[in-house]
Order: structure tokens, then C-alpha cells, then sequence
């Protein structure tokens, strides 16, 4: 049977990882490439995209890796232009860059504020700037934002710019799904909670936990009710339904990946 994706171009944008192991975008791409999709994999670093290519490589799938700054739009047309000269069309776009930075409004400074807002939100607004032009002349497409249940609850700490625009980019999606429905163009969101990633290790023990890894997992689990924690496979399963046309009546909303942690009251 063909996959869910057959023939489909997707971009992916944020498809490395900042080390080994299932990241959000990794997974998306390889998932993505699985299901017989053309995968054109975006990163602001080659580096982190070196096991994403190994790992579609190893089933013979097809992807391409491009390096851009999603921040800035000259940079973000041009990732746009080149995925259409190598494949000449874009079905899917899925916006997974983002990271966060510990504080609330009184403790962090403002170019760090600005910065969150940039990376986590600007950057969706500049993909869908570029990219909703190319899916109207093409009759249709579907687009992926990855947002995180930061911007829906506290979770945990607090991390005020990657709340905010986490929450924007909620929001955002919901206004554009509306604008161009009837464009055949489809907006939706996986929101991703307490995952296990590559990013704990790396990034956020030493932001949250002064290093100690086993510590920041133990916190993250005991807010899950399913008492595990996920990975980026999870969230690239849901993206993947989101994507497809199997989700053809599916717009302006989000898939929770969290295993029930915001559904708790307390």
C-alpha cells in the first residue's frame, strides 16, 4: 500500500537535533520520509542534521537538507525557492524550530524576550509568509506548527518569552486556518508536553536542575499521569495525522501530546 504521504513534498522545518535521539524534527523528517514523502530538511546547522539524514537514508527514502535562519525573511524565501527547485512543488510545511530560556518578566532582560518571541513565534510567521503563496497557486496544502503546552499552562517553571509565543503561535495558526480554508489550505498544531528529547540532556538540565539529569526527569514525570514520559516520535505521529489526508476536515486546532498532564487540576 502506498504511505500516507506518498509522493507529498514536505518541508520541515528544525529537522536536526542537538544530539543523538528522537527530537521533534528528526522524527517529523524520518516519519515524514517513511510514509513516502520528498522531505526537505531545514536547520540553522548542517551538523544537526547529519543523523536525520542516516536515519532516512538507512530505508532508501528521499531527503534533501537545506540550511537557513528562520528569523529572517530573506533567508526563510530563499529555503522556500530552493525547496522548489528541487522538487518543484510544497504539500506540507511544518514549522518545529523553537527552543526556551528560563525567567520570568523581572529576572529575564528584554533582547532575551525579544529573542523567544522571534524564534518561537517570527519564525512561523515568516514560513507561512512565504509558503501560503506557492500552497494557493498550487490548490491546497497543510501546514504543521509545533507549539507546546507552555503556551498553554505553567508546566513547571517559569520561561515567560517561550510561554508567550508558544501561546502565540496557537493562536496564530487558529487566525490563518480560518483565512484560508476555503483555499484548501489546512492549519493545525501538535502541542508536545513533558518529552523526553535530546534537549533535556543537552539544555534544559542546566537551565533548570544545575545540571542534574535524573532530577529534571523525575520532575517531569510526576507531573504525567501515564507516569512516562513520550519522545519526538510522539509528536511526529500526530504531525504525521495532521498532514495527511486523512485529517482532510481537520483545521484551526491542536493535538495535545502530553500524556494527560494538562488535563490534571492540580
Amino acid at each position: 500500500m502506498p504511505g500516507r504521504l506518498q509522493d507529498k513534498v514536505a518541508l520541515v522545518a528544525g529537522a536536526g537535533c542537538v544530539g543523538p535521539g528522537w527530537g521533534n524534527g528528526r522524527a517529523i523528517a524520518v516519519r515524514f520520509a517513511q510514509e513516502g514523502a520528498k522531505v526537505f530538511a531545514v536547520d540553522k546547522n548542517a551538523d544537526a542534521m547529519t543523523e536525520t539524514l542516516d536515519r532516512v537514508a538507512q530505508f532508501g527514502g528521499t531527503i534533501r537538507a537545506h540550511t537557513c535562519d528562520v528569523t529572517q525573511s530573506a533567508a526563510v524565501r530563499g529555503m522556500v525557492d530552493a525547496c522548489l527547485d528541487a522538487f518543484g512543488r510544497i504539500d506540507v510545511l511544518v514549522n518545529n524550530v523553537g527552543g526556551s530560556a528560563a525567567g520570568g518578566p523581572v529576572e529575564m532582560s528584554e533582547e532575551t524576550f525579544e529573542g523567544q518571541l522571534s524564534y518561537n513565534l517570527k519564525s512561523v510567521f515568516l514560513a507561512l509568509k512565504h509558503v501560503i503563496p506557492v500552497m494557493e497557486r498550487q490548490g491546497g496544502g497543510a501546514i504543521v506548527n509545533i507549539a507546546s503546552t507552555s503556551g498553554m499552562r505553567w508546566t513547571g517553571s517559569p520561561q515567560v518569552g517561550y510561554a508567550s509565543s508558544k501561546a502565540g503561535v496557537l493562536h496564530l495558526s487558529h487566525v490563518v486556518a480560518v483565512q484560508y480554508a476555503a483555499k484548501g489550505i489546512r492549519v493545525n498544531t501538535v502541542v508536545p508536553g513533558q518529552l523526553h528529547t535530546p534537549m533535556v540532556e543537552v539544555r534544559l538540565a542546566g537551565q533548570r536542575t544545575g545540571g542534574d539529569v535524573d532530577a529534571l526527569l523525575k520532575s517531569r514525570v510526576e507531573r504525567i499521569p501515564q507516569g512516562f514520559m513520550g519522545d519526538g516520535r510522539d509528536t511526529a505521529n500526530a504531525a504525521l495525522f495532521l498532514a495527511s489526508d486523512e485529517a482532510r476536515f481537520v483545521t484551526g486546532t491542536e493535538i495535545v501530546v502530553d500524556g494527560g498532564m494538562i488535563a490534571r487540576c492540580d
